[in-house]
Order: C-alpha cells, then sequence, then structure tokens
C-alpha cells in the first residue's frame, strides 16, 4: 500500500526536491501546491496519508493553514519545514496538528518513510 503525500512550497525547486527524496524512500506524492489556498484544495480532492508543509507561504503561515486541514474529516500527517528553526512551541505544533518540523537542510537524512508511514 503507498503513502501518498502532497507537499507545499513555494519554491518549485524545493518541491521537485522533496517529491525526489520523497519518491526514492518509497512514497508517492500526489499533489504539489504553492500556497495555503490550493493547499487545502489539494487536501481536499486528494485526501492524502501525508502533507509536507512549508511555514513560510506567500498566502498564510504553514501553521494557519496545519489549522484549517485538521479540521478535514480525514487529517493527514502534517510535517512543517522551514530553512529555520520553527518559533513555535512543540506544544502549539501539535495543537495546529502538525505531527512534526524538519528543517528543509535535513530533509536529506530524515526517515520519510517513518515518518509519513503508518503507526507501527
Amino acid at each position: 500500500m503507498s503513502v501518498n503525500i502532497v507537499v507545499v512550497d513555494d519554491d518549485p525547486g524545493f518541491r521537485r526536491i522533496a517529491k525526489t527524496l520523497l519518491t526514492a524512500r518509497g512514497l508517492r506524492v500526489v499533489a504539489e501546491s504553492e500556497d495555503g489556498a490550493s493547499a487545502l484544495a489539494a487536501v481536499r480532492e486528494h485526501q492524502p496519508d501525508g502533507l509536507l508543509l512549508d511555514l513560510h507561504l506567500p498566502d498564510q503561515d504553514g501553521v494557519a493553514v496545519a489549522r484549517m486541514v485538521r479540521e478535514e474529516e480525514r487529517p493527514p500527517r502534517i510535517v512543517l519545514t522551514s530553512t529555520e528553526q520553527s518559533f513555535w512551541s512543540l506544544d502549539e505544533l501539535r495543537q495546529a496538528g502538525i505531527a512534526s518540523f524538519i528543517a528543509k537542510d535535513r530533509l536529506f537524512d530524515a526517515d520519510l518513510k517513518a515518518i509519513f508511514g503508518p503507526p507501527v
């Protein structure tokens, strides 16, 4: 069974890198979005298992998007990413529905399959 992911970032280069890394680890990228509005639409359309979500988007921040996504009938596992460390506490991120945070420069080393995969 494949794990379906939506990648949300306003940088097309980063989306391409993320898609390559996720695919190489056996995950399936079903959609890419460049802002919060299209991310919410992609979640509704594709009902992914996971959402790789940038903190800084052109229309709103990733935490605000996560709060909207968690209200969906079947919310995906949300992983927040950024070039800078999040200034929100882990508790605030969890309340927004975010499962974890990965710095963009650590994405290559992250165990993406375990992060997005089904719980064991």
